[in-house]
């Protein structure tokens, strides 16, 4: 167990960063509602499966179970379909990706505010260098030329990075005792309250491509299953203003994804952006570890 909360944070930015991979495989051939409902509602019987037998103990009371379903409309429901929503109305990945990371921030600030966490003024200096090394990371992909840009698929996205925000505190404040497995059940009822509804103004039309198949397998097993219990795991055991800094090395582990998977390029600036992020997140983790 202590191996696995050391390994932890790098296993999960390893994961949670290829879930970007996994959308644009599956992206093509699927609307992204529908991609949600059907990747949410296919990990809930696997998660049963785990949670049956290794689950220590279930929420026994209906308030431990609303927590826990709105926890999960919170970070996976509500952040997923926002961000889905507006690429899926043109704006560019990059834009996107740069609204996202803004939630360390806004994350650290709930902590503060909610959960009445200490952050010391080194921590948000680093978390500026961290929001500046991510700016010069995701710079070259930002093109204002570029359609879909609109008021309103703005707020959608910044609503989705609060929303994940909020859901991180949450989950700290009013899931900290519940079992990890057994409150993840119940999380993704609550994403699928979100995302099946909305779904059902789509067509419904899916393309079982090999592409599809594999994302879709990669993001229930290994993202909706694995880096989702590890990040329930990372909140459990340490400051939500800590644990949010990991977000910003998500688009630095990308970026190094898609230059060995899709032959996109990396510019000295970019790699010296990854240099900034990778810095401010190991000065965060060393000034906050407890004593």
């Amino acid at each position: 167990m202590n191996f696995l909360a050391k390994a932890a944070p790098v296993i999960f930015v390893l994961l949670w960063s290829t879930g970007f991979i996994g959308s644009k495989l599956g992206a093509p051939y699927i609307e992204p509602m529908t991609f949600l409902t059907v990747r949410f509602a296919l990990v809930v019987p696997v998660l049963l499966l785990l949670a049956v037998p290794l689950a220590r103990s279930w929420p026994r009371t209906p308030a431990a179970i609303i927590h826990c379903i709105v926890a999960g409309m919170l970070v996976h429901g509500l952040y997923l379909g926002g961000v889905f929503w507006a690429i899926k109305q043109g704006m560019p990945a990059g834009l996107s990706s740069i609204i996202v990371g803004l939630q360390p921030v806004l994350t650290a600030l709930m902590a503060v505010l909610l959960l009445k966490e200490s952050v010391s003024p080194k921590h948000w200096l680093s978390m500026a260098v961290g929001a500046t090394g991510l700016a010069l990371v995701l710079g070259p992909k930002f093109d204002l030329d570029v359609g879909g840009i609109t008021p309103v698929t703005v707020a959608a996205v910044l609503a989705a990075v609060l929303t994940i925000s909020l859901g991180t505190v949450y989950q700290k404040r009013f899931a900290q005792k519940t079992d990890l497995l057994a409150a993840t059940v119940w999380q993704y009822v609550g994403a699928l309250l979100v995302t099946a509804p909305l779904s059902l103004a789509e067509s419904w039309q899916i393309t079982w491509s090999g592409e599809l198949i594999f994302a879709m397998a990669w993001l229930v097993f290994v993202l909706s299953v694995g880096a989702i219990l590890l990040l329930m795991l990372l909140i459990r055991e340490g400051a939500v203003s800590q644990v949010a800094s990991l977000f910003y090395l998500v688009p630095v582990a990308t970026a190094v994804e898609s230059y060995f998977l899709f032959g996109e390029t990396l510019s000295p600036i970019q790699l010296a952006g990854m240099a900034l992020v990778i810095g401010a997140v190991l000065t965060i983790r060393r000034s906050t570890k407890k004593p």
